[in-house]
């Protein structure tokens, strides 16, 4: 008889580090292997994996007729998801750059978005919209758009980005299980930060809920993609000078988790909202007026914003001039508390 023993099979970890494109793509693997009646469509994205490889491997593992790469035209990528979805398939698409959007915006707005009202609840559009968007990578011209509003402005369609690794493992999987259709908008700039994603946990909030990335008492700064980092690191340097900020990651834009914004702005008394896109008619005109409404009695300063200018996103030079940085995010804290 023999006294070796055998060796105990590998466990794949549970918990892994994964930097957020990864995480995307190990949400996407699951996904289309968990159900077949997913599919990915995009440029590229078949060998290359995507410009910024986020389906690496996904066609070798699930063939061309899974992961298909498409001719450059958006409208039709878009267009013929519409009809996939329609048959009762659940299609990926993917758009390379977020200023790459603008030729499916029709198809988008007019189609996507409608498809449900216009047939009175018979007809659902389950697909995603994945757009890589926001600057910070020396990007050329239509490269580093911040499309956000337009697609929370269209009712018919939910509006999702995560800011941590973990948030996009699960919210990608939580966007293709939607019965609807959602936009997810991956911040480029956060690609290659890593994080803990837990893969064998259930996710930790529903898609459309918003989370406090950071608890503090004395003002609320809100924020969603790639905005999130830029506050926690402001509030780790307001922390040297003893304030206490708290950060609230939206998550989802539409529809809007305002309970979680409310709650937080009653407890601080000011409110600030940080986003990359232009200010006029954006995401922080939307909360500030939500903020005033529902919290008027308890705002000790006005709410307050920090966002990108009202111009064309500029050379990439000079983009660090445009994005809000820390410094315009503690201006901003100093202004409402000194209020």
């Amino acid at each position: 008889m023999s006294t070796q023993t055998e060796a105990a099979p590998a466990v794949e970890q549970a918990t892994r580090t994964l930097t957020m494109v990864k995480a995307i793509n190990a949400g996407l693997r699951r996904a289309l292997a968990e159900n077949p009646k997913v599919l990915l469509a995009g440029e590229d994205i078949g060998p290359l994996g995507g410009v910024f490889r986020a389906t690496e491997g996904l066609q070798a593992e699930f063939g061309p007729d899974r992961v298909i790469d498409s001719p450059l035209a958006e409208s039709g990528i878009v267009g013929t998801a519409i009809g996939l979805a329609l048959r009762g398939y659940r299609p990926v698409v993917e758009i390379q750059f977020d200023g790459f959007v603008f030729p499916a915006f029709d198809q988008i707005v007019t189609q996507v978005a409608k498809m449900r009202f216009r047939s009175h609840g018979r007809l659902g559009v389950p697909m995603v919209i994945r757009i890589p968007y926001a600057g910070g990578i020396g990007a050329i011209e239509h490269h580093s758009e911040s499309p956000e509003a337009y697609f929370a402005h269209t009712p018919g369609l939910k509006v999702v980005t995560p800011a941590t690794s973990s948030d996009a493992y699960w919210m990608i999987q939580q966007a293709i299980a939607d019965d609807d259709p959602v936009i997810f908008l991956e911040p480029k700039r956060r690609y290659h930060e890593k994080g803990e994603v837990d893969t064998a946990a259930a996710p930790a909030l529903d898609l459309y809920a918003a989370r406090v990335a950071k608890p503090g008492t004395d003002a609320t700064l809100i924020a969603y993609g790639p905005m999130v980092r830029t506050c926690l690191d402001a509030a780790a340097a307001a922390a040297q000078d003893g304030r206490n900020l708290e950060v609230i990651d939206l998550r989802s834009l539409s529809p809007l988790d305002d309970a979680v914004v409310f709650a937080s702005v009653r407890r601080t008394g000011h409110a600030v909202v940080v986003h990359e896109a232009p200010g006029t008619l954006g995401m922080g005109a939307e909360l500030a007026a939500r903020i005033q409404e529902q919290c008027f009695y308890d705002l000790q300063a006005p709410v307050l914003r920090v966002t990108g200018y009202d111009l064309p996103y500029p050379p990439s030079r000079v983009e660090d001039r445009y994005l809000p940085d820390l410094d315009r995010v503690l201006d901003a804290v100093d202004r409402s508390l000194a209020h």
